[in-house]
């Protein structure tokens, strides 16, 4: 068998442990125990939780793989939540400048933000907090409880008790009202026979016993297909025992199928049967009728309701569902009603009470219409005019005809008053002779003004001199002079444009006349002219 391998820090130690269990084996020295006094068996290893059954181990142990002996520095205290130490009155150097306190920094200050720190008001000086430091072993630094006051749970409990209390006398206030009106309603009827009275006595002393077990009398469990107790719940399918089993209504083998598995038979099994003398149907009767029908429909709006955009699951919000399909059933009666209104209102109940005019029923009339040989009418029944669909005959600020019964110069107006301003007043016949009278006035005056306007006085042209001031009166230009001006500024340029046609021997003149400027300002290029491109 393996034994446990321990470290020794020398050969001798080894040696001094091998002879120690030899003379503990041989009963010279004492054996070896645990911290609770007990023996420890050296035949067993220390890292078996369970001894084996032939070494007549009384206790196992796996005292090897933790400490056998408890570290004394390790506490199972916790930090004193709130507890101060020192109340200093001035501020202190290396202190908090917000609160005052030494045991803390202005950055890590849990109190509200001053105004004025109490560094410099010196005032208010909040108290050292108790600063703990704790060692704890290796349970205590996984402990989620450590620190936990168990006396802080007494409040729940009394959260609870409060709420059962409130409930046992609040269904007990329930109870005791229930048996008073029945007991004035048989006192007005004065016929109680004795199995009534002793009723009443067993309801009161129900009445009297402990909440607790009225509450218990209430819960009804119903285990089902189960062995020695089980899960909870309802069975779909119960039955009473004596009744005859559904696949045993009929035993044609082409008769409605019955799924052992589900214990479903979907069809009825005798459909030639009177449905007053028949007890079982199939279950496709449960499942169109009763809530069965209403739960299906409810499934089918939210359905259609989803895919028309509308934020509603049957699954993950049945109470929402609910509720909007509530909400549609009575939105969807009262426009059935009102369209049902709108419809008899506008062409009548024939169904109603109400009998219909004796002239009507039977078609006659006080009109006396005349027909000829050819069926058309000749007397008695005017042609009736097309309506149009907008509105006729309106007439507004007193006018006495309509918009666009009166036309000229391409406007439309008012007959009335000759108006062809939409929105005016009308003014009648006044109206009429006023703006005829202003028409007049206007004509006469434009006749007038044609007459008495002179022809214009011609301006002097006042052309520009060479040098771009006005022309002087005494400055007169000779045309043969400027046309030869003309000609020799052409030539100029032209050799500008080309050096090689200029001579070698130039003969240069610095006279310049009065024609020659004009010549040069009438050939000089001005570079804002947008049309420079196309001169010569």
């Amino acid at each position: 068998m393996a034994t446990a391998s321990v470290a020794f820090k020398s050969r001798e130690d080894h040696r001094k442990q091998l002879e120690l269990e030899e003379a503990r084996k041989a009963g010279l020295a004492p054996a070896e125990v645990d911290e609770d006094g007990k023996e420890i068996n050296p035949h067993i290893p220390q890292y078996m939780s369970s001894a084996p059954w032939y070494l007549n181990a009384e206790r196992p142990s796996l005292k090897h793989q933790r400490k056998w002996k408890s570290d004394p520095n390790y506490t199972k205290s916790w930090y004193d939540r709130g507890a101060k130490i020192h109340q200093a009155d001035k501020y202190r150097k290396g202190a908090c400048e917000n609160c005052g306190a030494m045991t803390h920094d202005s950055k890590s200050c849990m109190e509200r933000p001053r105004k004025v720190g109490a560094k410099w008001t010196n005032m208010h000086i909040a108290p050292d907090e108790k600063i703990e430091t704790f060692e704890l072993d290796y349970d205590g630094k996984r402990d989620r409880w450590n620190g936990y006051d168990p006396a802080t749970y007494a409040r729940v409990i009394e959260r609870y008790e409060a709420r059962d209390e409130a409930r046992r006398k609040f269904l007990k206030e329930q109870q005791l009202k229930k048996l008073e009106e029945k007991n004035t309603k048989q006192n007005e009827d004065d016929e109680v026979s004795a199995e009534d009275e002793d009723e009443d006595d067993l309801k009161v002393d129900e009445a009297k016993v402990d909440e607790s077990k009225q509450m218990d009398f209430a819960k009804v469990e119903k285990r089902v297909r189960t062995t020695g107790g089980g899960s909870t719940g309802t069975v779909r399918n119960l039955r009473i025992r004596e009744d005859t089993a559904k696949y045993l209504l009929n035993l044609d083998v082409n008769s409605a199928y019955y799924d052992p598995k589900t214990r479903s038979m979907r069809e009825d099994p005798l459909p030639d049967v009177d449905p007053n003398e028949k007890f079982y149907g199939g279950d496709n009767q449960y499942r169109i009728s009763g809530q069965a029908l209403d739960f299906k429909q409810l499934n089918v709006h939210a359905w259609e309701a989803f895919d028309k955009g509308q934020d509603i699951h049957m699954q993950a919000a049945p109470s929402q569902a609910e509720l909007l399909y509530k909400n549609y059933k009575v939105i969807k009666e009262k426009l059935k009603s009102h369209t049902k209104d709108a419809i008899m209102e506008k062409y009548g109940n024939a169904a109603a009470e109400e009998k219909l005019p004796r002239e009507l029923l039977l078609g006659q009339s006080e009109r006396q219409v005349e027909y000829d040989r050819a069926g058309r009418i000749v007397k008695g029944l005017e042609m009736a005019l097309p309506k149009s669909k907008y509105e006729e005959d309106v007439l507004i600020n007193n006018h006495t005809s309509v918009w666009g019964s009166w036309w000229k110069d391409h406007q439309w107006g008012y007959k009335c008053c000759k108006q062809t301003i939409r929105n005016s007043y009308c003014t009648g016949a006044a109206g009429i002779e006023a703006a005829e009278a202003s028409a007049d006035l206007m004509k006469s005056n434009i006749a007038r003004k044609a007459t008495s306007e002179d022809t214009p006085a011609p301006t002097e042209e006042k052309r520009l001199a060479t040098w771009g001031s006005e022309v002087p009166d005494d400055l007169v230009l000779d045309q043969k002079k400027l046309t030869e001006s003309l000609k020799k500024e052409d030539e100029r340029r032209k050799e500008e444009k080309d050096e090689r046609k200029r001579k070698y021997n130039v003969r240069w003149n610095d006279e310049v006349t009065a024609e020659d400027m004009e010549a040069y300002r009438m050939k000089k290029v001005h570079h804002d002219d947008p049309m420079k491109d196309f001169l010569n």
